[in-house]
């Protein structure tokens, strides 16, 4: 569905392919541009290099379950070579110049910019996610998280204490050094400028691993640093896989932070390697089973649409889903009908169509678990199609909150409507999970929607919608879905440590 052109780059056995990418007749349109050019290597001390064994590994396009290309797979020995580049780095002017991190993260902000509709057909071609979804959405978050933190680059300050009349003592807050990152992969480019944004404000140094699903974006990200001028081991990027470069990244000893966004399990694991290893600080952005509520005074054709958007976005593979939906027993039936006819309208198809609405699931495997779920409950599974990873939107009515479909995160198109009669019912069967990551209310009544915002237990509420972001507003988790935040000022402090200084004159 793609056509793909590799190229060598160098002379070297050792070489690595730069790809040029263009969407074939069948899918080309007038918003699918082309993909000039993409390097498949690590990126350390801003440049490409291949990893230390030569490994490399395939990534697939969910539109047709075919090889886009092989990237460079990093291993522990390459790991402590970014390490050590990033250690280098850190001595350098970049953690005492906050004038310079602005102004580099804003000259980026401009090269995504500039480059933003080839980045969202990588991440379109890369991921499965529609292109326009890919360029309206994740384009536009990225360039606007980097802006929002070159912002507080020179605005990170501390606070003077008076002590008595010879002494006072002040605060300041200080980058960490080298961090660790591991992100995920359902927004590829997006977690990238989450987790690297509020982390270079602050001046830090960063090792970077992206999720082995979808590397690609990230690399083009890396290749405009360079351009921008980024010092050298300021970023650093690897492709690989997590039980092999991200376990070395969690237990490396010279790295003092790791930030992490993924399952709840995988976190579990990266808590105990940072324990073990040197008790660096971990921050982490767990699953969901996010609860939205709709209560019986609320607009519903609204509700129905910010429901659609709350389980089919992205192709429901979002940790802050809502997937199980509570509806007000007296307008349950009538809710039920009306979602039925929306989700009957939503455009499954090609990433490059501009008519798709939601693409492929990411990967066979993702694709296999998402269907296991209509075996549980004896049902056949809605594929669409016998090429790629496409699945229907499916609604299940008729649970039981203690049912699987309910209680586990599927991260795929799936939600679940159960019906409820009081407030406080809604609000102890929401709760009733081991996630707390997102949830969202319907109402128009101001005191329901204060209320039951302060008694669910949950990082973010939105009422009277679903799956809002800003910059400016931290995201993160309760319970098992984690601790820390992305966004806002309190990403800021995720990132530096507070060191007090006493002054007697």
């Amino acid at each position: 569905m793609l056509r793909l052109f590799a190229t060598q780059r160098g002379s070297s056995s050792r070489a690595l392919p730069t790809f040029a990418l263009l969407p074939s007749r069948s899918l080309a349109t007038k918003s699918s541009p082309c993909i000039q050019s993409l390097p498949t290597g690590l990126f350390i001390n801003n440049q490409f290099v291949p990893s230390v064994s030569g490994k490399t590994f395939e990534t697939v396009d969910p539109n047709t379950g075919n090889v886009i290309c092989s990237v460079a797979e990093a291993q522990a020995e390459d790991v402590d070579i970014a390490v050590k580049a990033a250690q280098e780095a850190f001595k350098g002017s970049w953690s005492t110049n906050p004038a310079q991190r602005a102004a580099l993260m804003h000259k980026l902000a401009d090269l995504v910019s500039r480059d933003k509709e080839e980045l969202a057909a990588i991440e379109a071609f890369d991921n499965g996610k529609p292109y326009s979804q890919a360029l309206a959405a994740d384009l536009h978050f990225t360039i606007e998280h980097l802006r929002y933190f070159a912002g507080w680059a020179d605005k990170i300050d501390g606070r003077l204490i008076d002590l008595n009349s010879n002494q006072h003592a002040y605060t300041k807050p200080t980058p960490f050094g080298v961090v660790g990152q591991i992100i995920p992969w359902n927004f590829p480019l997006l977690m990238l400028a989450w987790k690297i944004s509020p982390a270079l404000s602050a001046g830090n140094t960063i090792v970077l691993k992206t999720s082995e699903k979808t590397p690609l974006s990230a690399l083009k990200l890396a290749s405009l640093a360079a351009e921008a001028g980024f010092p050298r081991g300021v970023l650093n990027i690897l492709s690989g896989f997590g039980n092999v470069a991200g376990e070395a990244i969690a237990r490396h000893p010279h790295i003092r932070k790791v930030s992490f966004t993924g399952s709840t399990a995988t976190g579990q694991k990266i808590m105990r390697a940072a324990a073990e290893s040197n008790l660096k600080k971990v921050s982490l952005e767990l699953g969901g089973k996010s609860p939205n509520i709709v209560f019986a005074d609320a607009d519903l054709d609204r509700a129905v649409q910010s429901c659609i958007v709350g389980f089919t976005f992205n192709q429901g593979q979002v940790c802050c889903a809502g997937t199980r939906v509570f509806v007000q027993a007296a307008v349950y039936d009538k809710f039920v009908e009306k979602l039925k006819v929306a989700v009957g309208k939503v455009k499954v198809g090609p990433s490059f169509d501009e008519k798709t609405a939601m693409g492929p699931l990411v990967d066979k495997l993702q694709f296999d678990r998402v269907l296991g779920f209509w075996s549980m409950e004896r049902r056949k599974g809605p594929r669409i199609g016998s090429e790629g990873y496409f699945v229907s939107p499916t609604v299940f009515t008729d649970v039981k909150d203690s049912m699987k479909i309910v209680k586990e995160e599927i991260f795929g198109p799936v939600i679940c409507v159960l019906k409820f009669e009081t407030i406080e019912e809604a609000i102890e069967r929401a709760n009733n999970t081991e996630f707390g990551l997102a949830s969202s209310i319907h109402t128009e009544n101001l005191s329901t929607a204060i209320r039951v915002s302060n008694a669910i237990e949950a990082g973010t509420v939105w009422v009277n919608s679903h799956n809002q972001l800003n910059a400016a507003v931290p995201f993160g988790g309760f319970k098992q879905s984690g601790f820390g935040s992305d966004g806002g000022a309190e990403a800021i402090k995720e990132y530096t440590q507070t060191k007090a200084v006493f002054m007697t004159l």
